[in-house]
């Protein structure tokens, strides 16, 4: 491996962790990546001549805080910011790095409160969220909201801006200010996980350092607020949704239908985990839309298999969600509950009703599950169709081949 692409790969997992332990020192989120990209700029500089450190994470954050506190020497308020980040920043010593997936780190929770801070519009607070904390590239934020990239650079140069204006505090709030923050911190969360979980683009399903970062934030957050409800959701969900991963793709990294994995690889720890949380969420009867969600993960993780899914509670549980947070995709995901119940025929009028939906009109899967309810009903060459339509719209390689195989399977029915 190159020292370019280990950099790389070392900047996937420990960048969000720098920035925040930068933050901390310098108290501007901005700042924070610039020295952050600074470090970065070093090690191209030095490791090809010294060679790629034994701890490669651990020697950019001291780099990088080496940096900030040379900032802060220089600032003219050095004596009171010195004395709040500490004598020891000034050492050349290494911080812990966490110790296992449940670990979370304390200024990576500052970090996305910070990014969450209402003062930025919802747009704004999600773009640099993911930017900051799921490492995401512009362009990938950008497919992912299906905007321009030069929309998402705007948003998330404006919003460092307004943070730094607006002097906000790198800190985790309390009280009335983070029950304020929380529903974004959240969402947040659910979607640097579902990035991982399911690239919008390249040559990989996977993101599987992205899902861990999630799932970390999200045990964080039970831990912080063992009170709230929905965070147990949240974490519920996470945990269930990442025990299918191993399962999710073959050898070769193509995609594994859900009917088609092998249920002995899903993780069982996840799983129980995933149980316990939703225990935690409260009453069945009170559940919110991520504890929802959990509920549902939870009867694919009971079944022995998938014909013996319990798909009416699973579309029971859909109609709920819909109540609760309207949405086509949700609606799209009942519809395909409700062809596993009622069969395809009466799923079918549920699906076309969404084509209409301007949120679903360059959405992959509208017609890859109509082009599933269509080859279950016998229309192969409008099952075809609507594969390759699906597989014409998606931006992640791996999805895009397997929609076009089953294009050529119901071909040959």
């Amino acid at each position: 491996m190159t020292v370019e692409s280990t950099l790389e790969t070392v900047c996937r997992m420990e960048s969000a962790r720098i920035i925040a332990t930068v933050a901390r020192i310098v108290r501007d989120v901005g700042i924070a990546e610039e020295i952050a990209q600074d470090a970065l700029v070093s090690a191209l500089e030095q490791w090809p001549r010294s060679g790629v450190p034994e701890r490669p994470g651990a020697w950019l954050t001291a780099t990088a805080k080496h940096r900030a506190v040379d900032l802060v020497r220089r600032r003219e308020t050095y004596a009171r910011k010195l004395a709040e980040v500490g004598r020891t920043l000034t050492e050349e010593s290494y911080d812990p790095e966490p110790s296992g997936p449940g670990d979370i780190d304390d200024d990576v929770l500052r970090l996305v409160f910070t990014t969450c801070h209402p003062v930025l519009s919802a747009d704004a607070r999600t773009a640099l969220t993911l930017r900051l904390v799921g490492g995401l590239r512009t362009d990938e934020i950008a497919r992912a909201f299906l905007v321009p990239e030069a929309t998402v650079a705007a948003r998330i140069t404006r919003a460092k801006r307004t943070l730094a204006k607006a002097g906000v505090e790198f800190e985790v709030p309390y009280g009335e200010e983070r029950a304020a923050r929380l529903g974004s911190v959240l969402e947040v969360v659910y979607l640097i996980f579902n990035e991982g979980y399911a690239a919008t683009a390249g040559d990989d399903l996977l993101r599987p350092g992205l899902c861990e970062d999630a799932l970390r934030l999200a045990r964080g957050l039970a831990a912080l607020m063992p009170g709230e409800g929905e965070v147990h959701g949240l974490a519920a969900l996470l945990e269930l949704q990442a025990s299918r991963t191993a399962a999710r793709t073959g050898r070769d990294g193509q995609p594994v239908l859900l009917a088609d994995q092998n249920r002995s690889r899903w993780n069982r720890l996840l799983v129980r985990r995933g149980f316990a949380a939703l225990q935690r969420a409260g009453d069945g009867r009170s559940y919110g839309p991520y504890a929802l969600q959990a509920a549902i993960a939870a009867c694919h993780a009971r079944a022995a298999s998938y014909e013996e899914t319990d798909w009416a509670t699973i579309a029971a549980l859909y109609g709920r969600l819909g109540t609760l947070a309207p949405s086509p995709v949700v609606e799209l995901n009942r519809a395909v509950a409700v062809s596993m119940t009622e069969g395809p025929a009466a799923a079918l009028p549920l699906v076309d009703a969404l084509a209409a939906e301007p949120a679903l009109a360059g959405y992959h899967l509208l017609p890859s599950v109509r082009g599933d309810l269509l080859a279950r009903l016998g229309r192969a060459a409008e099952a075809r169709a609507e594969f390759e339509r699906a597989a014409s719209l998606t931006r992640n390689a791996r999805e895009r081949d397997l929609l076009l195989g089953r294009a050529r399977a119901t071909s040959t029915q």
